[in-house]
């Protein structure tokens, strides 16, 4: 062996060597994050959390100080809001809310919590998170070979279940007995990256919403003629078109939805027993010879997650973590770094629901990194890994959300 091929040898194996002790020490570093076990999450004090307890507790005294003003009896509140909007009455069930309640983790521990974070409630549009991740299970698995590809062609025919129709027949002579979503020349552009977020402008009626009944806009003689945006182009926040997704996505998986989270994520990641993914009274289709209740993406209409402030901050833990829980990777990198990424039709948001702090604009007291799975409530998951930090609050006015960020970010050790 010359001089040259005996260089060439050992830069080889110092390089393998290297590459051997990088991977060694990235293993050991993941060894060394906290996991909470099932029933079990350890709490630590603040300080030695290096956090700085009575501004701490000053942060939590501004959150329960900004309870949200809207009633407590939420089909109330649906009533005064969304419930004013065209074919704005409730289809899915309600629960009266609890008190302001959330939590704070530091480095994988809880450092504070108030209220009652056991308590499940309703969670509105953070059930949203749920909708994306069990796509991105579906595309981690191979049953979504690209996002970018139509949604259509992976449609079998959907068939809505309803009790016997006593009336008569041929009354629905002219009505459909299969669901068709992605049936009309716009639709059927559609890819499964334009309903992930929200830029699809999805047509159509879906268990008795139009999509133009969702938050219209501008002058209502325009609600159903307006012209149609190419997928991809504009953004706009639609409930109707994330129950498309939750339909589409059932369809796919051919299994309920709950039970595909239940299994792949939430028992995983140790979320207790408590938690509900609901539907609607008529969102309901036979699968494989099976009724089978769709669920909703949200309480734009009632249902959605109802869930504990513990298993939110569980979910927002395994985001922190970019998708892994232990050993496991529940959830690619992959996945997550889209699930991150904005698009030029909306900067702040990623897949729904997670809403980015682009140029600061969500939180301008928080890094840029940050972001939050956020509903109506205001509910709140905020997740900030330059700090290692997990903050959940629930029922707190949403003009009040960079004010707790803020008063928590402060509480920590500089």
């Amino acid at each position: 062996m010359d001089l040259r091929e005996y260089k060439t040898l050992l830069g080889l194996f110092l390089l393998v060597s290297l590459l051997f002790q990088s991977e060694s020490y990235a293993q050991r570093k993941r060894d060394k994050i906290y996991y909470p076990e099932p029933g079990n999450w350890e709490v630590r004090t603040p300080a030695a959390m290096g956090m700085d307890e009575a501004r701490l507790q000053s942060a939590i005294q501004f959150a329960k100080e900004n309870e949200a003003k809207a009633p407590r009896n939420l089909k109330d509140a649906h009533y005064q809001s969304f419930g004013k909007e065209p074919f704005g009455d409730a289809i899915g069930p309600f629960k009266e809310r609890g008190e302001p309640a959330g939590l704070v983790i530091k480095g994988g521990y809880i450092v504070a919590q108030w209220g009652n974070p056991e308590e499940v409630n309703m969670t509105y549009s953070v059930s949203k998170s749920f909708l994306s991740t069990v796509v991105g299970l579906a595309w981690d698995q191979g049953l979504i070979r690209q996002l970018n590809d139509a949604v259509h062609p992976y449609m079998a025919p959907i068939i809505p279940y309803t009790p016997v129709y006593n009336g008569n027949k041929a009354d629905q002579l002219e009505q459909s007995e299969v669901l068709e979503l992605f049936a009309t020349a716009h639709n059927r552009k559609i890819s499964w990256n334009h309903l992930l977020r929200q830029t699809s402008d999805w047509e159509g009626t879906l268990w008795g919403k139009p999509d133009w009944a969702d938050r219209p806009e501008g002058e209502a003689s325009t609600w159903r003629s307006r012209e149609r945006h190419e997928p991809g182009s504009v953004y706009k926040y639609n409930d109707v078109r994330v129950n498309v997704l939750a339909l589409a996505a059932t369809n796919l998986w051919r299994r309920p939805l709950p039970l595909v989270l239940k299994e792949q994520v939430m028992d995983p990641i140790g979320a207790s027993r408590s938690w509900r993914w609901l539907g609607y009274e008529n969102s309901w289709i036979i699968l494989d010879g099976q009724p089978v209740q769709v669920v909703s993406g949200g309480a734009h209409w009632g249902g959605g997650m109802f869930i504990s402030a513990l298993d939110q901050a569980r979910f927002g833990y395994l985001t922190l973590r970019s998708g892994r829980w232990k050993d496991k990777q529940i959830l690619s990198e992959d996945w997550i770094r889209q699930a991150l990424t904005p698009t030029a039709a909306n900067t702040g948001y990623g897949f729904m629901n997670y809403f980015l702090n682009t140029d600061k604009k969500l939180f301008p007291s928080a890094p840029e990194t940050a972001f939050a799975h956020l509903g109506a409530g205001t509910n709140m998951v905020y997740v900030d890994s330059e700090h290692d930090l997990i903050i959940v609050a629930r029922w707190i006015e949403n003009k009040a959300l960079d004010g707790l960020v803020a008063r928590v970010l402060e509480s920590i050790a500089k």
